[in-house]
C-alpha cells in the first residue's frame, strides 16, 4: 500500500536514526563499509518497517518472509537494522567486528538473530533466493524473499543464471532489489565492466524491471507493492541510490566504500546527517 504522511514521517525518522548508527558502527569497529550501507538505508528502512513480516521473538518463524543481503559486505547497515527491528539489543553493536562478536564485517546466518543467509562472497545472493523461492512452492508456503543485490557484484556470471532460472521457475515470490550506486570498490562501475543498459539486460531474462529513486519511500512503496503482488512473474526493482548517502563528504565518494574514523570524523559525519534532515 501507498505510505501515508505519518508513515512517511516515521520511516523517515528512523532511516535518519540508522544512519547515525552506522556511523557509531565504523567507529565502535575500526571500520566498516560505511559508503554502501548509507545507499541502501532508505530500502531496509522500508523493508523492515512496512512490508517483511517476520517476528523478532521467533527469529525461525518459519511463515516469516526472508531477506538475503547478498552485498553483504553492508552488514553495517543490515545488522543495526535488525537491532532496532528488536531482534537483539542495540547496546550489542558496539561489539561489531571484535574478536567473540556475532557481528562480523559480513553477516552469519549462523550467529545473527534475524539473517537469514550468510553472505560475504558476491554475486551469491540470488541463486539463494532462487533455492527459497522453490522451497516456498514445493511447501506451499506463501512468504515472500527478498534479495538486496549491489551493482558491483552483478559483474558475476552467477548473478545472472539465478535471473535466468527466477524467470524459467516463473518464480514471483522472489523479489529482487539492485543497490545503483554506480560505484565499486575499484571505481565506477561503468569503468571497471559497464553495466548499461542495465534495466534492458534483466528485462531480457525475462524479469519485469522497476526503476525507482532508492532514496524516496512513496517509489520504493509503489515498486514493493507490485512486487508483493507478483504470481508468476519475478520483479526487479532498480534503485538508483547515492552511495554515502546522507553524509555530504562521503556522497559519490568511492574513498567510503571502507573507511574508519576517528570522533571528531564521525561527529562531522553526525552533523551532516542531521542537517539534511534525512
Amino acid at each position: 500500500m501507498p505510505c501515508s504522511d505519518a508513515e512517511i514521517r516515521e520511516l523517515t525518522t528512523l532511516a535518519r536514526d540508522l544512519r547515525l548508527t552506522i556511523v557509531d558502527v565504523m567507529a565502535w569497529s575500526g571500520g566498516a563499509h560505511v559508503g554502501g550501507s548509507l545507499s541502501i538505508v532508505e530500502i531496509l528502512t522500508i523493508l523492515y518497517f512496512k512490508y517483511l513480516t517476520v517476528k523478532a521473538e521467533e527469529p525461525q518463524w518459519p511463515d516469516r518472509d526472508r531477506f538475503i543481503l547478498s552485498k553483504g559486505h553492508a552488514a553495517a547497515g543490515f545488522i543495526p537494522v535488525l537491532a532496532k527491528k528488536g531482534f537483539f539489543p542495540e547496546e550489542e553493536l558496539k561489539s561489531f567486528n571484535h574478536f567473540g562478536s556475532p557481528f562480523a564485517m559480513h553477516p552469519d546466518s549462523n550467529k545473527v538473530l534475524g539473517c537469514d543467509a550468510s553472505a560475504g562472497s558476491l554475486g551469491h545472493g540470488l541463486s539463494m533466493a532462487v533455492g527459497l523461492g522453490l522451497g516456498a512452492r514445493y511447501l506451499k508456503k506463501s512468504f515472500k524473499t527478498v534479495c538486496l543485490l549491489g551493482d558491483g557484484e552483478c559483474c558475476e556470471g552467477s548473478v545472472w543464471e539465478a535471473a535466468m532460472a527466477l524467470a524459467h521457475f516463473k518464480l514471483g515470490n522472489v523479489i529482487a532489489i539492485v543497490d545503483r550506486n554506480r560505484l565499486m570498490i575499484d571505481g565506477k562501475t561503468e569503468d571497471v565492466m559497464a553495466l548499461e543498459p542495465f534495466g534492458d539486460k534483466w528485462r531480457a531474462f525475462g524479469l519485469e524491471v522497476i526503476e525507482v529513486n532508492g532514496h524516496n519511500f512513496d517509489e520504493l512503496a509503489a515498486a514493493l507493492d507490485r512486487g508483493w503482488a507478483a504470481t508468476d512473474k519475478p520483479v526487479l526493482i532498480l534503485a538508483n541510490t547515492v552511495k554515502g548517502k546522507g553524509v555530504d563528504f562521503m556522497e559519490n565518494n568511492v574513498v567510503w566504500h571502507y573507511a574508519s574514523g576517528d570522533s571528531e570524523l564521525c561527529e562531522k559525519a553526525k552533523v551532516s546527517i542531521m542537517k539534511g534532515g534525512i
